[in-house]
């Protein structure tokens, strides 16, 4: 045989109907329990695989959602798409997945969108770093549902969005520090092109002038080293240092506990230390790093109950999620010198 095989080469090796091997296939009940074990058998001996873009064509279903990537910063994009994949298999969906890296353009975006609308997915989760795929999307309307993971909003009606809430994430870690007596909170933010980022300043600024605490705002871009860099400059500003670090991350946060050990200033002794997003490893830090857990796995699949109920004829809606302060050794109450 030149071609692979077809459902009518399978319902003659098993010596039936094709429409009972679409059944089998299809997983219809009315078989008989023999029936279908031949009509498996002779599945497996020639290796049929269903042609599932011909069963789209005709059905108008896929059983796909496409994913589309925005962005190279999306450190935790795998436990993302591990949630993604899950519930869309739970929910009997495959994933066909696309990216666009670096600065991509409202232009390239539509496009991919456009790409995976012809290959008939049923629906389309966003997962963007920075605000430029929910900009695109402010007057765009596909003929799929949509779900924003990660990126903000923007007054589309017609499209879903979930994050984890950044702002409030912020907030639980600069009222822990003001909590433990703190009243000088620096913080070392990314790159503010980056929705996350922008977000996290947002929150430090409002709990801060909640308390009418004071605060000290540096620029990184969430790399270990803008956070190794950043401390050195706080060490060297020639100010008041400050009592607590709020850093972007927890790799800025690693680079602020190297450039302290170089400066010979102690965590939480001197400076107490907080982070964001719980990264592995963060609780084996020297000393073991405070942090705020965001649940990626539970964002993915968030996003995809949000597509499938909206497959399932509910109305866009806008979803946060709560993070979660997780308290270790780098915070403590600021010294008070004798």
């Amino acid at each position: 045989m030149n071609r692979p095989p077809g459902m009518m080469d399978v319902a003659r090796e098993a010596g039936v109907s094709h429409i009972t091997v679409s059944r089998v296939v299809n997983g219809h009940p009315s078989v008989r329990p023999e029936t279908r074990a031949r009509v498996e058998a002779a599945i497996q001996k020639l290796g049929y695989r269903r042609n599932s873009v011909a069963r789209a064509l005709k059905s108008r279903r896929s059983s796909t959602i496409g994913v589309v990537i925005v962005g190279s910063e999306l450190f935790e994009l795998p436990r993302i798409l591990l949630g993604v994949e899950t519930a869309a298999k739970q929910a009997g969906y495959w994933v066909s997945l696309a990216s666009r890296q670096g600065e991509s353009t409202t232009g390239d975006l539509v496009e991919t969108l456009q790409r995976l609308t012809d290959q008939s997915v049923e629906a389309i989760a966003i997962v963007a770093d920075h605000p430029l795929a929910v900009e695109a999307l402010s007057g765009l309307v596909l003929e799929v549902p949509v779900a924003v993971v990660m990126s903000g909003s923007v007054p589309n009606p017609g499209l879903s969005f979930v994050e984890v809430d950044q702002e409030l994430g912020a907030r639980l870690a600069v009222r822990h520090l003001l909590d433990l007596g703190h009243r000088h909170i620096a913080h070392l933010t990314g790159a503010p092109r980056i929705f996350d980022a922008r977000a996290r300043v947002d929150g430090w600024q409002a709990e801060l002038a909640t308390a009418g605490a004071e605060g000290t705002l540096l620029e990184g871009d969430f790399s270990a080293e803008s956070g190794f860099r950043l401390a050195h400059r706080l060490c060297a500003a020639g100010t008041e240092m400050p009592t607590a670090v709020f850093a972007g991350n927890d790799q800025m946060a690693m680079g602020v506990l190297a450039a302290f050990a170089e400066r010979g200033v102690k965590v939480p002794q001197d400076v107490s230390l907080v982070g964001f997003d719980d990264m592995k490893g963060s609780g084996y830090l020297v000393p073991a790093l405070t942090t705020v857990r965001q649940d990626f796995a539970h964002l993915g699949s968030s996003a995809i109950e949000l597509l499938v109920r909206m497959l399932g004829g509910d109305a866009a809606e806008r979803q946060k999620i709560a993070p979660e302060l997780v308290v270790r050794r780098s915070t403590a109450a600021p010294r008070v010198d004798s």
